[in-house]
């Protein structure tokens, strides 16, 4: 059936979500594909939502989210106005693409990366200027400089980068910057900040300071484990701020999403001990992939890479025969989530079975 739309459209890939873990007889089945956490909301969530959220679910909830914004405004020492909160950092990117561009404008992004990307782009009536990872999976800083024109409205950063999690460190970071026009935003996508160990990691917050055009996106999905609430939230210059108000979907955050917010926030202690066991669960991955002979992007968030190229669709299906369900990019490689320690084992024997058979690596890692 025909009917009217935006054309545009029609080539546009649709979101695809993580696949469920698979059911495999004899086997207990792990989800690994979405960069998900394996701990359930941090102590005093749960019930602190009970207590405070769900007696009122019949009354909208406040649409600005004062308490929280006040909250996180003194955690990252700035004011209010510069505190925007959406359904997820995925939410607040579209604010800002929305904002920004529209028919005839372009904006500039890593390639592969977070496929939500030509999404929101598309879906603003933009245009998506993908520019392409180097050998290594990171950003080529170079090639996107070389991409801006008079046309571009937007720059974008994922840091680590989705799916090869992969880091922009400092002088990346300040090399694209000082490159670019002053009144062209640039947004720092941190969904995985916590997980980024480097310490030569660009941080955006800190580059905000210091260029009012830069935006950092965050997110309660990821290291907070509250994905199923979608939450996040942008900190950028008020103008810009106050912009993305203007688009955002009224009453988008739900105020039991707030809530688990706020709660979250009161149990830093036992975030960080999360963080560290799922790092130590990296770091041993890792190890155990390079004694195997792999040779994979240095991992700075909870997932990893495996930069198999035309044999990804082959070895998926061996991850889905052990009762694992992974995040395959045909022709490219595939995602794994740091999961639960069993899960993990597990992933280290099929790769084991991977290099037997001799699956050739991509030359991305070389």
């Amino acid at each position: 059936m025909y009917y009217r739309h935006r054309a545009s459209i029609d080539s546009l890939p649709g979101y695809r979500q993580g696949s469920p873990a698979p059911a495999v007889p004899g086997l207990t089945s792990y989800k690994i594909s979405s960069n998900e956490n394996p701990y359930p909301p941090l102590p005093g969530v749960l019930q602190t939502v009970s207590e405070q959220a769900l007696g009122h679910l019949n009354r909208y909830p406040d649409m600005h989210g004062t308490r929280l914004v006040e909250r996180l405004a003194k955690l990252h020492g700035v004011d209010p106005a510069c505190i925007q909160l959406g359904c997820g950092s995925t939410e607040v990117i579209t604010q800002l693409v929305d904002l920004v561009a529209g028919h005839g404008d372009q904006v500039v992004y890593p390639w592969r990366s977070f496929e939500a990307y030509p999404i929101i782009i598309t879906m603003a009536g933009a245009t998506g200027v993908p520019v392409p990872l180097d050998k290594q999976g990171r950003h080529d800083i170079e090639a996107m400089i070389a991409a801006v024109n008079d046309h571009t409205r937007l720059v974008i950063v994922n840091n680590p980068n989705n799916p090869t999690a992969t880091n922009v460190d400092r002088d990346q970071a300040e090399r694209l910057l000082q490159a670019l026009p002053a009144d062209l935003p640039v947004l720092f996508d941190e969904a995985y900040i916590q997980f980024n160990d480097d310490p030569d990691r660009a941080d955006g917050l800190t580059l905000m300071r210091e260029h009012p055009n830069v935006i950092v996106a965050r997110t309660f999905s990821k290291a907070y484990g509250l994905a199923g609430l979608r939450i996040g939230y942008a900190v950028a210059a008020e103008p810009i701020i106050a912009g993305m108000n203007k688009v955002a979907l009224p009453f988008g955050v739900t105020d039991v999403a707030q809530t688990a917010a706020m709660a979250s926030l009161d149990a830093q202690d036992r975030l960080a001990e999360r963080v560290q066991a799922l790092k130590q669960e990296r770091a041993r991955i890792l190890a155990g992939l390079q004694e195997q002979g792999w040779k994979i992007p240095e991992p700075r968030a909870n997932y990893y890479w495996l930069p198999l190229g035309q044999a990804a669709a082959q070895a998926d299906q061996l991850f889905r025969d052990a009762g694992l369900s992974v995040r395959t990019f045909p022709g490219e490689g595939i995602r794994i989530t740091v999961g639960e320690r069993e899960a993990n084992d597990r992933v280290l024997e099929v790769c084991a079975d991977l290099r037997r058979q001799g699956l050739p690596q991509d030359p991305i890692a070389d």
